[in-house]
Formats: C-alpha cells, structure tokens, sequence
C-alpha cells in the first residue's frame, strides 16, 4: 500500500498561542506527550525519544525538524533506529474564533516502515494519535490556567 497516513483534527477552546507553546515547549510536551532532554522549534534540531505500547516492545524513534512557521506549522521526520523506512508528522494550526484553535496532524510516509511488524499497522498509528489528541492533550490545555 502506498501514501499511508493519519490525519486527527481537533478543535480546542484555547488561544493559538497557548496550543503553540503545548506542542512546542518542553516543559508543557513532558506534561502531555514527551519527555525529551532538550527541544528546540529550529530546522535542523534532532531528537529522539523511546516509546511503544506498555508491556510490549520499545523502539527508540529518531526524529529531526524539518518546517517551522512560528505560530502556524511544524514538520518533523520520525524513524524507528534499527529499521528502514521515514515518515513525517505535522502539526497546523488554524484560528477558529476569538478563542478557538484547530489542530490538524498528519502523520504521512507510514508505508515505508516494515509490513510484517504488527507494531508498526496503519491503525496503532491513528490509536496513538487519536489519544493523544482527542483525550491527552484536551485535557492538559483545559486543565492549564494562563
């Protein structure tokens, strides 16, 4: 199967800004997301980070910065060390009203990971994001207090 991806779109009631510093500060990230030493919102900067389901396998994913439009957009590429393949992950943003933000995230290139890892299924993908999206992160922007 070619040109896999995952796309998860959600509407918070949060300023742009405040969804901005979520998905780019690290201190908010580790509240939500990741635990990574260092972060920086610059074409370029690489990070990785170990994850995978509980209990099962975890892989160390590699992961560079490859767009930022402050405020707006960010890209960065994702592969599993120790495996071929690269796929990419955006976040956008977009004002909805006064004080309304969507976000979309699309997670592209997954076809070029192994097929007969299971871990590695188009729908782990959609399941990981969708928790983190619909649930994870709704929670922490409506739980922080400006």
């Amino acid at each position: 199967m070619s040109n896999q991806q995952v796309v998860v779109e959600r509407i918070y009631k949060a300023p742009i800004e405040k969804v901005w510093r979520a998905i780019t500060d690290r201190d908010e990230m580790e509240e939500w997301y990741l635990n990574l030493k260092e972060f920086k919102v610059e074409v370029g900067f690489a990070f990785e980070f170990t994850g995978g389901e509980e209990g099962g396998t975890q892989y160390l994913h590699k992961c560079v910065i490859t767009e930022v439009v402050p405020g707006q957009k960010l890209t960065y590429s994702w592969r599993f060390e120790g495996y071929p393949g690269n796929s990419f992950v955006t976040f956008e943003l977009s004002k909805q009203d006064a004080n309304g933000t969507m976000l979309r995230i699309t997670h592209k290139g997954l076809e070029t990971f192994p097929t007969d890892i299971p871990d590695f299924e188009i729908k782990n993908f959609f399941t990981g994001w969708d928790h983190l999206i619909n649930i994870i992160l709704k929670e922490h922007l409506e739980k922080s207090i400006d």
